[in-house]
């Protein structure tokens, strides 16, 4: 019954002109890394006890942590929340990709979609990994710090999308309605029967309701009381 946020990385400069930037070594412009400080000031209010923090290895996300939580000393990086290689397709305009006929696959079956070139990924591969990666995360963090531990994972948007969908049970061919904004935060509750997410794409929102309770409270009954409790809803 841990909690994730999961944290997409501050608007970059390629997201600001419309490039896919893929694994390139692109960082926040302004506008990211005031969105990077903003949503520190956030987690901050809240006073989150957060046990865990991992990062894709991308400078994007690293130097939205260093902003957004610049006394946190050991993120953890790792290479299964890391964008998806988009192969041939990497730093191309992406007015320019959706002419291409695969852009047509990627929106409406995105299951089906590999990305061409010797660095291409195949989007079901990016899913599983992401997926499992946070999986793992969420068990290891629970098996140190206890089921009420809160942690918090920063990555990009098809990853966070990835990860959504899997929580809510939907098909990855479903996960282009999902929408994650640079800077915002996702909330999921892994339990033993399901998943809840709690708030999707939030960039402003109060976080003190994810708060674990004090260690004297009672546990709820049942994991329907812990997907409905608290952080409210978006």
């Amino acid at each position: 019954m841990t909690t994730l946020l999961l944290l997409r990385h501050g608007r970059t400069t390629t997201n600001a002109t419309g490039i896919l930037a893929g694994h390139q070594p692109v960082g926040l412009d302004e506008v990211g890394r005031a969105q990077a400080v903003a949503v520190g000031e956030r987690l901050a209010a809240a006073k989150l006890p957060l046990k865990a923090v991992v990062s894709s290895p991308l400078p994007r996300c690293v130097e939205t942590l260093s902003l957004a939580l610049p006394t946190w000393e050991g993120v953890q990086i790792d290479d299964g929340i890391v964008e998806c290689r988009y192969g041939d397709w990497t730093g191309r305009p992406l007015k320019e990709l959706a002419k291409e006929p695969l852009w047509a696959t990627v929106q409406a079956h995105p299951s089906a979609a590999v990305f061409p070139g010797a660095e291409g990924e195949s989007m079901a591969a990016m899913s599983a990994r992401a997926i499992a990666t946070v999986r793992g995360w969420d068990a290891r963090v629970a098996a140190e710090h206890g089921p009420e531990a809160v942690w918090l994972a920063c990555s990009h948007g098809d990853i966070i999308k990835a990860v959504v969908a899997d929580a809510l049970g939907m098909h990855l061919d479903l996960f282009q309605r999902i929408a994650v904004e640079p800077a915002s935060v996702t909330v999921i509750r892994y339990t033993p029967l399901r998943s809840f997410v709690l708030r999707l794409n939030d960039t402003g929102g109060d976080l003190s309701g994810f708060q674990p309770p004090p260690p004297s409270e009672e546990p709820p009954s049942s994991d329907a009381a812990v997907g409905g409790g608290s952080g409210g809803s978006v």
